[in-house]
């Protein structure tokens, strides 16, 4: 599959571009691997921009879906964040990530 064309940072340039399929082949190009705990997240994250019209904070995330910040934190093994929103085709997240 091809991918669409991607930023510096590996985000998607057009959001409309996104679909589960290019989300895998992304994080397949980038040697990452998404489970099914990670794709839980990454459809909760699209669910909150589509209701709020911004990607979440960490804090308020973790709050959103009623999980521990440590254990979304051990899961992403990163400021989990920023592989949610790029996998997600979402925009990159401002502030503390």
């Amino acid at each position: 599959m091809e991918i669409p064309t991607r930023d510096g940072d590996g985000y998607l340039e057009s959001m409309s571009d996104w679909t589960p399929e290019i989300a895998q082949a992304m994080a397949e190009a980038d040697n990452y691997e998404l489970n099914e705990q990670k794709w839980a997240h990454i459809m909760k994250a699209r669910e909150f921009y589509e209701e709020f019209g911004t990607v979440p904070p960490i804090r308020k995330f973790v709050k959103y879906i009623e999980q521990d910040q440590k254990e979304v934190f051990d899961l992403w093994m990163t400021g989990p964040m920023k592989p949610i929103t790029k996998y997600g085709g979402l925009p990159k997240p401002t502030g503390c990530v």
